[in-house]
């Protein structure tokens, strides 16, 4: 039965190339295994496949990250166990979700998973082409500074109106 967090249906043979992605990306590219991992590697918009196991107890460990990983654009598949994904990402234990960063030899594969799940996804997802792993691009000076001199006024206190000194005290009479 389908849990929760599953927002679709991923036949055996995708789930298969899938994992055959990740086990190739784990020898030749970079896997962020577990679920702390995962989620950072989305939100910094570095993954380029999330692959989630199906079984996770409690739901709400792996909830969140087909959420934001639509937020971001980043396609991820379900597989049914931990345990299989857990061997697919080189680990002897089971694992609840990995995400592949780099794709080595498993670009093909890659490519093959991410259009299918990409589409499963919904018409508003884009298709990627290479990985989100571009820096910010730091902004033009002419943009810049004007933002500094606003800053800059924003700073300076303000002149306030102009005070009237006291007279000088008359010299004492000698």
């Amino acid at each position: 039965m389908a849990k929760g967090y599953e927002k679709f249906e991923v036949p055996k043979e995708m789930a298969d190339k899938s994992l055959e992605a990740l086990r190739l990306a784990k020898q030749s590219g970079t896997v962020r295994k577990g679920v702390n991992e995962v989620t950072k590697s989305v939100e910094r918009g570095i993954a380029t496949l999330v692959v989630i196991a199906g079984d996770v107890e409690p739901e709400e460990v792996v909830m969140h990250i087909p959420t934001i990983c639509e937020q971001k654009r980043i396609p991820f598949v379900f597989v049914p166990t931990k345990l299989d994904l857990g061997k697919a990402a080189g680990l002897g234990v089971p694992c609840a979700a990995a995400a592949v960063e780099k794709a080595g030899e498993g670009q093909a594969q890659l490519k093959e998973v991410a259009s299918w799940a990409l589409g499963k996804m919904g018409s508003g997802a884009k298709q990627q082409s290479a990985p989100k792993a571009e820096a910010p691009k730091p902004e033009s000076p002419k943009k810049a500074a004007p933002k500094k001199e606003k800053e800059a006024k924003k700073a300076e206190p303000k002149p306030e109106a102009p005070k009237e000194e006291p007279a000088p005290a008359p010299a004492p009479a000698q």
